[in-house]
């Protein structure tokens, strides 16, 4: 019997082509499904702080408020209002958005890395801050709609506390009345500032995580464990903080405004949304906000990236 060297050959190889693009197809997956699961985690524990520090940056918009405020006078006035779970207000789009913005950067952000250098190489800091960004942007514009929700549904708790009757009852009541009045664009509404500030931030956080992790590392200051991820997640924090901030305040201020009967808005755009801001409260306005912007960042940056570590171990993933 004579067999046909070539074809098995060829069958052979054509197998392990199709096991090694399964294996990469599950591999994906399961990055995926341990990111989305770590970025819940993450968003549920330091939730309260962001919605603090949305309060924060949207006080001021208007001349009931001119009265200085703090952290713990917005955390008073919320638990005065609405109790404990008042500082849920808008819990559920935050997960929704996290389910598509944090796997899409995350992932993204390794696939372009591990593709543009060898195994053996590392790239530069500036190149690792380009590709962050890049990430973030991609993931941002997906998960706009959500993140809109979010901070509309964190500004009706300060509404109700002015005795106003909230905007929206929940998330799909805020989907569907955004659409109506302002129509399926109106979910991106403020989507340049949010896209602005995703790539600030994730320049900040992914690049500083990913070159801090291994600074630390190769330096002998700890081995790849909780220690060196909680090092290098508050050195990521920080970063990402002092470049997204003003961003930050810009789009929460976009995203916050809805049209008048007469379909006009405050803001035109996120250049007159800075310019009014500056001209009316000073440079600093574009701060507000930092110091629980930097409270939730590094305590989601340690949940997220010591869960997602370990996540990955245990699944069987090499380390980010």
């Amino acid at each position: 019997m004579v067999y046909n060297t070539d074809a098995s050959e060829a069958w052979t190889t054509s197998s392990m082509k199709a096991q090694e693009f399964n294996d990469g197809r599950r591999a994906h997956t399961t990055k995926l499904a341990v990111t989305a699961m770590s970025a819940t985690a993450a968003e549920t524990a330091t939730f309260p702080v962001d919605l603090i520090k949305t309060r924060l940056q949207l006080h001021g918009e208007s001349l009931v408020s001119s009265r200085r405020t703090s952290a713990v006078r917005v955390v008073a006035e919320i638990l005065r209002n609405d109790g404990v779970l008042g500082l849920y207000k808008g819990l559920s789009p935050a997960i929704i958005r996290h389910m598509f913005y944090t796997p899409i950067r995350i992932v993204n952000y390794e696939f372009l890395r591990n593709f543009l250098v060898p195994a053996d190489h590392t790239l530069s800091l500036s190149s690792k801050a380009i590709i962050g960004g890049i990430s973030g942007v991609i993931a941002q514009v997906v998960a706009s709609p959500a993140d809109l929700v979010k901070v509309r549904m964190q500004a009706d708790s300060r509404i109700a506390s002015q005795g106003l009757q909230p905007r929206y009852c929940g998330p799909f009541d805020a989907f569907n009345k955004i659409i109506q009045t302002e129509g399926v664009r109106g979910l991106w509404k403020g989507v340049l500032p949010n896209v602005q500030r995703a790539f600030l931030v994730n320049m900040g956080e992914l690049a500083c995580y990913d070159h801090a992790k291994r600074f630390v590392i190769n330096n002998n200051i700890a081995n790849d464990n909780i220690y060196a991820h909680t090092l290098s997640s508050i050195m990521s924090g920080l970063s990402a903080t002092t470049l997204s901030c003003p961003a930050d305040v810009i789009k929460t201020r976009m995203m916050n405004q809805a049209a008048d009967k007469q379909g006009n808005c405050k803001y035109r755009n996120s250049y007159d949304c800075l310019v009014k801001t500056v001209r009316v409260e000073g440079l600093k306005a574009l701060w507000k906000g930092f110091f629980p912007t930097w409270a939730r960042l590094g305590p989601w940056q340690f949940v997220f990236w010591v869960s997602y570590e370990k996540f990955r171990q245990i699944a069987g993933l090499s380390s980010f």
